[in-house]
């Protein structure tokens, strides 16, 4: 038997989805599509000029996808307001435009949105928002079908891949038709879940060739937008009967007359399978519904119910109409509603559901469990391990994975409710507080992404008013959460060509931070971070300090040898197990007695070289210094 050993070439990261080279597939393919891949190809084959985007789970793979083909022009935004206003600006240059966000996304670009509504478009404009039903990845569960209502605009609703790309393609259509954005409304199951998907044409046009001026349409002051108002409700009636008419709105004919269904989007799909021989009205343009059909299908069933995610919206409309109908008062108010809901909500009107009336949400399977944490050597560990050991201090978080720092071992944030805030969060802290607060510190721990999108008004506040807080503005150069999307802080735009990279230090001193009281340190070096953050949050007034190491899943960041704890030294103390890397866990715990008669119990620990990155943060806190480099391993193979 001879062993060969030898070193293996480290790997190259594999590049972001939107950096990879790509040949569309002709016209005509048939094609496995998740519902974001679908419509990416769809706002390629509808001649798209200009696509924009903020990137957020469920709706980030939309942009990346869209990025990757030729012959248009896409950009992440900094934030969904500026997506949504390039998207405009494009439509005014007569050509189609596309943008893309989730749920909360569309409340940030509400401002433009909720004026557009009054001016129009000339090029087709189409706004994918996706909501996260069932809160798979966000702070609420809000339904966008309600922006259909109060800006007056058409909401069309894809069940599934297929109808992602069919009705994206259809919406621009609807869109120049009716000279109005439309809202293309997902949910994560349409955006994630994959099927095939059969792709037409590209088709290339354009309303207009260039702008054309016209201040009484597109310059919205008062005088101007009253001008409007009437032209708003012109369309929406024209659209309602669009809604009578169109093919996005289907009556499916049943046997079983009992129940009838009215629905739209994932939820159809769930109705069908559980009620294969129901009469079903499919909804594709929700938004303005389609009253005579509602009425149409009422009169050939007993008891018409209505099944929506989430809100009790198309309900009220429907009872609103004189129409009667069944639903919130049977279905739950809030989450998806898979067969399984459907068949225990339905029993009341359906007896022979009634035996599977205590039919509970499949099992899962019985795996260990995986409390959502940071990533090994992620460079946010230190921070939270530095604030976890700090006492009298409040902690006002924000949206990104430094959220993750709300969890164990760490527990070192008090607040967390939408992008930015942190900052205004933190000077209300420091402004309201009262005589138990007096003598606590206020810290606000913000990404660099976040803190570009919505956070440097807040710090531009916290400077102006004279705020004491100290501000941790983390600079991972990356969206980490929804995937390691580039920023203006990476130096990279959405194709991966170099960019204008942000200095933070320069940015947050035109804002008005003192030069002094801005710090710049490596979040692994232990000593040096809490020792700032020590001085810093004595200090009187604002502060920031940034840090400057990559992620550790982007090319910037450098793997470096790992380590392993030594067993004979390792005495227990569990410091390194506070530190919160993956890599480290607990084998065996005992209890001891120290020599004041105190019980403590000791966790000893050992680490994962395989999954060790060597950024020595384990090392700083280790009592007895029982950690030391790994033995080194070698590939083996056998001849």
């Amino acid at each position: 038997m001879c062993v060969l050993l030898k070193t293996l070439p480290r790997k190259s990261k594999e590049p972001t989805l939107s950096h990879k080279p790509f040949t569309p597939a002709p016209a005509g393919s048939r094609l496995l599509m998740s519902g974001n891949e679908a419509i990416a190809r769809a706002v390629w084959d509808a001649g798209v000029r200009v696509a924009a985007a903020y990137p957020g789970t469920p709706s980030t793979e939309i942009l990346e996808n869209v990025a990757r083909y030729p012959d248009l022009y896409s950009e992440w935004s900094v934030n969904e307001k500026v997506s949504l206003e390039v998207a405009v600006g494009a439509s005014l240059a007569g050509g189609r435009s596309f943008c893309a966000m989730k749920h909360v996304g569309l409340n940030v670009a509400a401002d433009a949105l909720m004026t557009l509504t009054l001016t129009g478009v000339v090029g087709g404009l189409v706004i994918a928002v996706a909501d996260d039903v069932g809160f798979s990845s966000s702070q609420n569960e809000q339904d966008s079908r309600f922006w259909g209502r109060f800006a007056h605009l058409p909401i069309v609703e894809p069940a599934d891949s297929q109808e992602a790309y069919d009705m994206t393609r259809a919406a621009f259509d609807l869109s120049e038709k009716f000279n109005t954005p439309v809202i293309l409304r997902l949910t994560t199951r349409v955006c994630h879940v994959k099927c095939l998907v059969d792709i037409g044409e590209r088709v290339v046009k354009r309303a207009a060739e260039s702008f054309v001026k016209n201040p009484s349409r597109w310059v919205m002051v008062p005088a101007n937008a009253q001008k409007r108002v009437p032209e708003v409700f012109a369309r929406e009636k024209a659209l309602r009967e669009e809604s009578e008419t169109t093919p996005l709105n289907r009556l499916e004919p049943g046997s079983d007359r009992r129940v009838g269904f009215v629905t739209s989007g994932p939820a159809y799909m769930h109705v069908r399978e559980t009620f294969p021989d129901a009469p079903v009205l499919k909804l594709g343009l929700s938004h303005p519904a389609p009253m005579g059909k509602v009425k149409e299908l009422a009169a050939q069933v007993d008891t018409l119910v209505v099944v929506e995610e989430t809100e009790q919206l198309l309900e009220g409309e429907i009872r609103a109409a004189g129409i009667p109908a069944r639903g919130k008062d049977i279905l739950p108010a809030a989450g998806e509603l898979p067969p399984y809901v459907l068949r225990r909500s339905l029993a009341a009107l359906l007896p022979e559901l009634a035996a599977g009336a205590d039919e509970k949400a499949p099992k899962a399977l019985p795996v260990f469990p995986r409390p959502p944490t940071m990533c090994v050597a992620c460079p946010h560990l230190g921070v939270y391990y530095t604030l976890s050991q700090l006492r009298n201090v409040t902690i006002a978080g924000d949206i990104g994975c430094y959220t993750l720092g709300a969890g164990h071992p760490w527990n070192a944030l008090d607040t967390t409710i939408c992008m930015g805030a942190s900052m205004g969060m933190a000077l209300g802290l420091d402004k309201g507080r009262g005589v138990d607060d007096a003598k606590k510190s206020i810290v606000a721990v913000i990404g660099d992404s976040t803190f570009m999108h919505m956070g440097m008004q807040g710090l531009l506040d916290i400077a102006y008013n004279h705020g004491n807080v100290t501000v941790l503005l983390l600079d991972n150069r990356t969206v980490g959460m929804t995937g390691g999307q580039d920023n203006p802080a990476s130096g990279r735009d959405i194709h991966g060509q170099p960019a204008p990279r942000i200095d933070f230090a320069q940015v947050v001193a035109a804002l008005g931070i003192a030069p002094e009281h801005i710090r710049v340190v490596d979040p692994y070096v232990l000593p040096v971070l809490f020792k700032t953050l020590r001085e810093e949050i004595k200090h009187e007034g604002p502060s920031v300090i940034i840090t400057n190491r990559p992620c550790v899943l982007i090319d910037e960041y450098e793997k470096q040898p790992s380590f392993e704890v030594n067993e004979a030294a390792c005495t227990g103390c569990g410091n390194c197990v506070e530190i919160g890397c993956p890599a480290i866990h607990v084998t065996r715990r005992e209890k001891a007695i120290k020599p004041s008669g105190k019980e403590v119990e000791l966790a000893f620990a050992a680490i994962e070289t395989a999954a060790c990155t060597g950024c020595k943060l384990c090392l700083q806190p280790c009592a007895p210094d029982a950690i030391r480099p790994a033995t080194p391993t070698f590939p083996v193979t056998f001849s």
